[in-house]
C-alpha cells in the first residue's frame, strides 16, 4: 500500500481545529503526524485531539523528518514567510487563502515550488465540490443559450472586536477574507484572463481595514463578472449564471456543511427547475486532490496566480479603499 502524506500543521487556528483537521482525520492516504504552535499548551492539547505529535515553535516542525507537507493556517500576513520556509526546507504546502498578500510574493512563491518540484496549493476548498462540476455541465450544455454574464457575493455578519480579520497589520480586511471567493469563482468559471473594469472598497467607520467591496470583470468574449463582498451585511453566499435563455443560481455556494444537499435552481422562459444534488465533503476532497497531486508530482496550480493578480488589480482599481 501506498503510504500517506504525512502533514505538520503550522499553528492552532480555529478554522484548522474545526475544519481541517477533523477532514485530515476522514480522507485516505493522509496522516497528521504533528501540529506546531507558538504557545506549547496549544500545541499538546490540538496534537492529543488529532494523535499527532506536539511541537513548540513553527521552525522545530519543518525540521522532523516525520512531515512530508505542511498545512499553514496562520494568518494572511504571515503566509509568504512561512510557505517560504516550508519550500526552503523541501515540504509540499496547502496553505489558507489567499496564499499572500502580493501578486509578486504569490508569483515569487509559485516559481519557488515549481523550481523545487513542490506542491504548492492555497486552501480554496470550494472549487473541490461536485456541484460546481454539475453547474459547468449544464452552462456547457446550453441549459441557459449563451453564458452572459455571472453574479457572485459573499458577505458576512459584523465580527467581533479583536478578530484578526480586522487587522491590518495581519493582512485583514473584505478583499482578501471574504472577496477572494467571488474571484476565485470568476476564475474558475470565466478562465484566467479576466480584466478588472472597475472596483470600490470601502473602510467601514473606526476600521483600519476595508470592509466592504464590488468589481466588475471581464472575459476576453465580452462575458462580465459582478462581485460583491463585505463583513458588516447580512449573510450572502451565492452564484447566478446569466445566459441569452435563462439563469442558474445556487446557495450555500462557497462554504455548504458536508451534510448540506446542495440546490441547483435553473429558470428558463418554459419554468424553473430544482436540482436537489447529494452531501458532498469539499474538505476531505482538496485534501485528496491535494495527495494525489504530491504523488502525481504536478505543477503549482495557474489560477492562484490569475486569482491573486485580479485581487491586486482589484485594490489597484479601487485606489486602497475609501470612506
Amino acid at each position: 500500500m501506498t503510504p500517506p502524506l504525512r502533514f505538520g500543521v503550522l499553528g492552532c487556528a480555529e478554522f484548522a481545529l474545526r475544519r481541517m483537521l477533523p477532514a485530515m482525520a476522514q480522507a485516505e492516504g493522509v496522516a497528521v503526524t504533528a501540529i506546531a504552535s507558538r504557545d506549547g499548551r496549544k500545541a499538546k492539547e490540538a496534537a492529543a485531539r488529532f494523535g499527532a505529535a506536539p511541537v513548540e515553535g513553527y521552525e522545530g516542525l519543518l525540521e522532523r523528518d516525520d512531515v512530508d507537507a505542511v498545512y499553514v493556517p496562520l494568518p494572511a500576513a504571515l503566509h509568504a514567510e512561512w510557505v517560504g520556509k516550508a519550500l526552503l526546507a523541501g515540504r509540499h504546502v496547502l496553505a489558507e487563502k489567499p496564499l499572500t498578500c502580493d501578486p509578486a510574493d504569490t508569483a515569487e512563491l509559485l516559481d519557488l515550488a515549481r523550481e523545487r518540484g513542490l506542491v504548492l496549493v492555497e486552501n480554496v476548498l470550494f472549487v473541490h465540490h461536485s456541484q460546481h462540476t454539475v453547474v459547468r455541465n449544464l452552462v456547457r450544455d446550453g441549459a441557459i443559450g449563451e453564458l452572459r454574464a455571472f453574479h457572485a457575493a459573499f458577505t458576512v455578519p459584523a465580527l467581533a472586536e479583536g478578530n484578526i480579520r480586522l487587522s491590518r497589520e495581519l493582512g485583514g480586511g473584505a478583499l482578501w477574507d471574504v472577496g477572494i471567493y467571488p474571484v476565485r469563482a470568476a476564475v474558475h468559471f470565466l478562465g484566467d484572463a479576466l480584466e478588472v473594469v472597475g472596483a470600490h472598497l470601502t473602510t467601514g467607520a473606526g476600521r483600519e481595514v476595508d470592509t466592504a467591496g464590488a468589481a466588475l470583470l471581464r472575459a476576453p468574449g465580452g462575458v462580465t463578472a459582478q462581485l460583491t463582498f463585505g463583513m458588516e451585511h447580512a449573510y450572502r453566499n451565492s452564484c447566478e449564471w446569466h445566459g441569452s435563455e435563462g439563469r442558474i443560481a445556487v446557495e450555500r455556494v462557497f462554504t455548504p456543511p458536508a451534510d448540506h444537499h446542495p440546490l441547483v435552481r435553473v429558470e428558463t422562459a418554459s419554468g424553473t427547475e430544482e436540482l436537489r444534488l447529494d452531501p458532498d465533503d469539499q474538505a476531505v476532497n482538496a485534501l485528496t486532490a491535494f495527495a494525489g497531486a504530491v504523488r502525481a508530482g504536478s505543477a503549482p496550480d495557474r489560477d492562484v496566480r490569475a486569482e491573486a493578480a485580479l485581487l491586486g488589480a482589484i485594490r489597484a482599481s479601487a485606489g486602497g479603499g475609501h470612506r
